[in-house]
């Protein structure tokens, strides 16, 4: 018989006490901490161009634009994650009196990868639909230039709508924003063998 190890659960409040001193980020889903793996230097400069570019924008705005480092909380499904890119209105609402953890994100970018596509345009996406706030998400593919955008209609439908190739221009619809896929991918060189 093989022995079964049980799988130790943490109180939130375990999870930001150990997320204060740790080395290296993690989520916590319901009672698990799951370690959040590095990017690519893909991943980081898709990231990092769509993050300069929507933050210029909406400079001087009522807007906050965060990359990577704040977290979310999704009370609903006792879930802390780090979206790549969050537009978040101000004032930002914080998680009790905490300056780290926002909990009203209008926007959120995440840039795929192969370990993460399914979860982020699955599991992922219906855990931030919970949220009130939310009204757009977008997925950048990091292998080819395509971007997956789903808005939110004042009915509470969402709307898909698929950007591809270098002519192509994404208009965001939570805030006036608008950038070519050559600017998000920018200086991104697509290795052979690559796209899946």
């Amino acid at each position: 018989m093989i022995p079964v190890t049980q799988q130790r659960y943490y109180s939130p409040e375990e999870y930001l006490e150990l997320e204060e001193t740790a080395e290296f980020r993690s989520e916590y889903h319901a009672g698990k901490i799951i370690p959040m793996t590095g990017g690519t230097p893909n991943h980081n400069l898709i990231a990092g161009n769509f993050y300069a570019a929507i933050l210029a924008e909406l400079r001087g705005q009522p807007y906050r634009v965060f990359m990577s480092d704040l977290r979310l909380w999704i009370p609903q499904r006792k879930i802390y994650t780090y979206p790549d890119i969050m537009v978040v209105p101000r004032p930002l609402e914080f998680l009790e009196e905490r300056k780290d953890t926002i909990t009203n994100p209008l926007m959120i970018a995440e840039v795929l990868s192969k370990s993460t596509e399914s979860y982020d345009r699955g599991k992922k996406f219906e855990h931030y639909r919970t949220l009130p706030t939310f009204q757009e998400y977008i997925l950048i593919d990091q292998y080819r230039m395509h971007v997956d955008q789903f808005s939110k209609t004042e009915d509470g439908r969402w709307l898909f709508s698929e950007y591809d190739g270098e002519a192509a221009v994404l208009s965001l619809t939570s805030v006036q924003f608008q950038i070519a896929l050559t600017d998000i991918y920018q200086e991104i060189e697509f290795e052979t063998g690559e796209e899946e």
